[in-house]
Order: C-alpha cells, then sequence, then structure tokens
C-alpha cells in the first residue's frame, strides 16, 4: 500500500464547508494536531463533535 502525498493545506484559500471545519477544529484546540497528523489522527469522539457542530451551524444559518 503506498503512502498518499498530501498537499500542503492553504487556510486562506477553503471551500466554505472546509473553511467551517478547520474553524471549528481551531476553536476546540485540535487544529495543530490536525495540520500535523491529518483528520485521520482525531478520535472518533473528537471528530464527531467537529461534525455535531458543523451541523449546528448550518441550521443556524
Amino acid at each position: 500500500m503506498s503512502a498518499k502525498k498530501e498537499k500542503p493545506i492553504d487556510l486562506k484559500n477553503l471551500e466554505p464547508d472546509e473553511k467551517v471545519k478547520y474553524e471549528i477544529a481551531e476553536e476546540l484546540g485540535l487544529l495543530d494536531k490536525v495540520m500535523a497528523e491529518g483528520w485521520r489522527s482525531l478520535s472518533s469522539k473528537e471528530t464527531g463533535r467537529i461534525g455535531g457542530l458543523i451541523t449546528k451551524r448550518k441550521r443556524k444559518s
């Protein structure tokens, strides 16, 4: 199995949905972990928390 090369993330040029995801990760103190190790490094609890907050924000707008 080959390792997938990921391009560096440019936080200033993200799609609106992606931007919200990164903003929430930052608010929860997980952004450094995501930037260093990727989204797969998060636990299911952390991922669920981010997903829940995204859903909550989408309902508000």
